[in-house]
């Protein structure tokens, strides 16, 4: 079906997946002696770099290059077969059709993701898709988007709550006034189980403002080279962000409706 590199009406389709297949077709056959579909391939490229969750996994020479023919000295520079070629453009699409496939996903990531959408599509919802689109790729920026996504689900429940606060509060005053307007800050409880578990979450939180400003992409470093996280580190960062947003979002929306 890519053989040629060309593509009529009729081969669009409404599927995210094939129609980054159908990208990753015309590029290699750009490639490899086939056919150059200029037309179809802008047209893809415009509509994946407006998508912010997909234009994160693209292969930087897609990101870098808007025609094929200013792709083809960079990929004749890379490889001198075709077989190379067509091996680095395979790997270097397999994080998005990765993630276009699920892979990497965790159960409860659904789950969480209904809650914040559900809350706000627009806001919170936006952080943590760009927080789960990270993980694997860019284990820095995943971080940093843990960190804004609960800064922006404590600040969204404060003005909800009309309670005023000023941008010298970090992430733990801020989760502390949310979790007092919700009734969810240990002092609040005298039962010692409830306790224990509201200042575990408090100390989530803590650790997650430690982990961004030690590892994260969102201070200047240094001196030492610093510790570079992978992405089990941004998987535990986002995984613990998520669950402690979805806690505060599911207990406002019990709380409010």
């Amino acid at each position: 079906m890519y053989s040629t590199g060309y593509y009529d009406e009729a081969d669009l389709t409404d599927s995210l997946f094939e129609r980054v297949t159908m990208m990753e077709g015309i590029m290699t056959s750009a490639a490899t002696g086939g056919g150059s579909d200029e037309v179809r391939y802008a047209e893809l490229r415009r509509e994946f770099m407006a998508n912010e969750q997909i234009k994160l996994l693209l292969p930087p020479f897609v990101r870098t290059y808007r025609t094929l023919s200013a792709f083809w000295p960079y990929i004749k520079a890379q490889a001198g077969t075709y077989a190379e070629r067509r091996e680095i453009i395979n790997k270097a699409f397999t994080p998005l059709m990765d993630y276009l496939e699920g892979v990497g996903i965790a159960p409860g990531d659904k789950v969480m993701s209904d809650a914040l959408e559900s809350f706000d599509a627009d806001g919170v919802h936006a952080v943590w898709e760009k927080a789960l689109v990270r993980r694997q790729t860019d284990p820095e920026g995943a971080i940093t988007s843990a960190r804004t996504l609960l800064e922006t689900v404590s600040k969204r429940i404060l003005d909800e709550c009309e309670i005023t606060y000023t941008d010298k509060e970090d992430l733990p005053k801020l989760y502390a006034m949310a979790a007092k307007a919700l009734n969810l800050a240990p002092d609040q409880h005298s039962e010692e189980p409830i306790k224990v578990i509201l200042g575990s979450a408090m100390s989530v939180v803590n650790g997650l403002g430690t982990l961004r400003n030690k590892l994260s992409d969102a201070h200047g470093r240094g001196g030492k080279v610093p510790v570079r996280p992978s992405p089990r580190h941004a998987s535990l960062a986002v995984n613990m962000a998520g669950a402690m947003a979805t806690f505060l979002v599911e207990t406002y929306v019990e709380k409010h409706t």
